[in-house]
């Protein structure tokens, strides 16, 4: 488990995911946490200025990007600081010690230099002046000494990359198609890069370096890339679509953390994907639903305060039943709140944030690469029922990366749909006639006809419709028969039985949902090798809940629910099924750490 940390503009991000992209290819099995402030450029050499990415990676499967660090990289006092507190003793860190002035010292509240008072005696210290080599490496090239500085990332890097073999063709040419139009900065990284590998090979101060094997035996076969919940949600929305055989259309306004999303769409106009980044989130809703009507596979991104806008259209479109996917990367409320940490506090708004009985389905991804599936499950409930569905992921997910196994085509759902043609309906007098609101028996949905098809008119409008002709009513027993109608159909939806993990029948069951999938997952396992009896279950449909879902819960005598907020689906776990489900909350904005819930099971198993 490795962290690089630094200020927000010392490029720890970017070094992050070269180390990571190394990795992936080399065949390991990894996760990632990426942390960073809100501000675009935070501070420097301040404790909210810190900007760090953590890599687990390992020949074998894991689930987290880890708890605790085996190696630091610290670009400065602040970074030090910020982070010292995660790491075991007997961590390595590698400090760059130009940075340890003592005004810098001091602006993060050190009364003595850490690097020389004793206080990290217990770690293995690397002190590296990292700063004054990469710019005595970059003494050829005509760049100014803050123009070489820049480079000092690469330059850690590259000592990386020898410490634990990783492969450095991929980062060389990422670096040059990177600074395509600026070839000498490009060389000026490559050469800190490999000043950085070669400073690894020579020094005395790193005896050992590290070969972590690849995880053969981790994956079934196939072809695997790296990737992000973003990067995958993305690519699933665009395999939706193809599936569909329908045009994707993004209604969108810019924020953190779903932006990504935006960003990747807008590159795919080949697959017929239109991007359309609005004025603000009410207005991309509302051309998203407007594309919906017009036969697109509608799509609108957002994050908590952006549903919190879009709630008076998202009720429109549960009105006038046409396919939506409303994605929400969730993220710390409650407003602005905390626009670059994870929580999954958005499940009671995405529930129940909208006036009158508006129901909607509601799924969530449980790992980044799972986002794909996720966001396929999604279209297809929208398609089928022809309802908005929300699709639940975080910022966790989001940014955070993992091996992704590239579907072969045919493995993926079918998900066209008829589009209405001509009438469907016979009046008395044996006139033929389109009645938008007559519904198929088996799923309640209502016929989905394009605006513009001879004989197809019919009227749409927020107001309630009549049973049958969509006609505007205000009788009482219609708008009873509406309601009771809409949410019959949500509650038909079919999705799959809730799966249970109990090899050894225990009498403690936790369940998750979300992002909580790779820490519950971990603390079960280091439970079980030490001898404990615990059952895992993980939700990813919570609107409807899987049919089997209250028989499960009934087999056990307590029931664990861990999640980043303060008990939202244990409260809809006590509401529907008045089973006592105990909550163990963290809003911290960070996940959870697998060791801290394996002490919470345990304590939940020897209760």
């Amino acid at each position: 488990m490795i962290r690089f940390a630094g200020d927000s503009g010392d490029g720890m991000q970017l070094t992050g995911d070269r180390f990571t992209s190394e990795t992936a290819s080399f065949g390991n099995d990894l996760s990632t946490l990426p942390n960073f402030p809100a501000e675009i450029r935070a501070p420097a050499g301040t404790l909210p200025g810190v900007s760090s990415f953590q890599l687990h990676f390992a020949d074998h499967d894991i689930l987290t990007p880890g708890d605790a660090p085996n190696v630091l990289v610290a670009m400065n006092p602040a970074a030090l600081k910020a982070n010292i507190e995660d790491l075991p003793r007997g961590a390595e860190i590698i400090v760059n010690t130009d940075e340890f002035t003592k005004r810098a010292l001091a602006k993060v509240g050190y009364a003595s230099d850490p690097l020389q008072d004793g206080s990290l005696d217990g770690y293995s210290l690397h002190p590296v002046p990292l700063t004054t080599l990469t710019v005595e490496a970059l003494r050829e090239f005509d760049l100014s000494r803050k123009e070489a500085e820049r480079s000092k990332n690469m330059f850690a890097l590259g000592l990386l990359s020898w410490m634990y073999h990783r492969p450095t063709e991929a980062t060389e040419r990422f670096l040059n198609a990177k600074f395509a139009k600026k070839p000498q900065i490009a060389a000026a990284n490559i050469a800190a890069y490999r000043a950085g590998w070669n400073f690894g090979e020579t020094t005395e101060d790193f005896a050992v370096s590290y070969e972590v094997a690849p995880a053969a035996r981790a994956f079934p076969p196939g072809v695997y890339r790296n990737i992000s919940g973003n990067l995958a949600l993305a690519y699933g929305l665009i395999a939706a679509s193809r599936q569909a055989e329908l045009p994707l259309f993004l209604g969108s306004y810019p924020i953190t953390p779903a932006s990504d999303i935006l960003h990747e769409l807008s590159r795919h106009k080949n697959f017929g994907v239109r991007t359309f980044q609005a004025e603000d989130e009410i207005a991309g809703i509302g051309a998203a639903l407007g594309a919906a009507f017009g036969g697109s596979l509608a799509v609108t991104t957002t994050s908590g305060p952006g549903v919190a806008l879009k709630s008076e259209t998202i009720g429109l479109a549960v009105s006038l039943e046409l396919p939506l996917l409303i994605v929400d990367i969730q993220r710390g409320g409650p407003s602005t709140g905390l626009p670059t940490k994870t929580e999954q506090a958005d499940l009671l708004q995405a529930m129940y944030g909208r006036n009158g009985e508006a129901p909607v389905p509601v799924l969530a991804p449980r790992t980044p690469a799972d986002c794909f599936e996720a966001a396929l499950e999604a279209a297809r409930i929208a398609l089928a029922y022809r309802t908005p569905v929300f699709l639940l992921s975080d910022g966790y997910l989001a940014n955070g990366s993992e091996p992704w196994r590239i579907p072969d085509p045919q493995e993926l759902p079918d998900l066209r749909v008829q589009f209405a043609r001509g009438p469907n309906h016979t009046l008395r007098d044996g006139t033929e006639v389109f009645w938008p609101y007559r519904r198929d028996p088996r799923t309640l949905a209502r016929p989905w006809a394009i605006p513009g098809t001879p004989g197809l008119e019919h009227r749409i409008g927020g107001i309630e419709k009549q049973d049958g002709t969509g006609n505007i009513s205000y009788d009482p027993a219609n708008h009873d028969f509406m309601v009771r109608t809409r949410q019959a159909k949500i509650d038909g939806i079919t999705v799959s039985d809730l799966a249970v993990d109990d090899p050894d029948g225990a009498g403690v069951l936790v369940l998750g949902w979300g992002s909580t999938y790779g820490p519950i997952t971990a603390a079960v396992r280091r439970l079980r090798g030490a001898g404990g009896a615990i059952a895992q279950a993980h939700l990813r449909h919570l609107n409807p809940f899987p049919k089997n879902l209250g028989e499960v819960l009934g087999r056990y005598e307590k029931v664990i629910v861990p999640e980043m907020n303060l008990g939202q689906l244990a409260t809809l776990i006590r509401a529907k099924y008045l089973i006592d489900a105990r909550s163990h909350n963290q809003v911290n904005g960070m996940p959870f750490k697998a060791e801290q819930l394996a002490q919470v099971l345990k304590e939940a198993i020897d209760d």
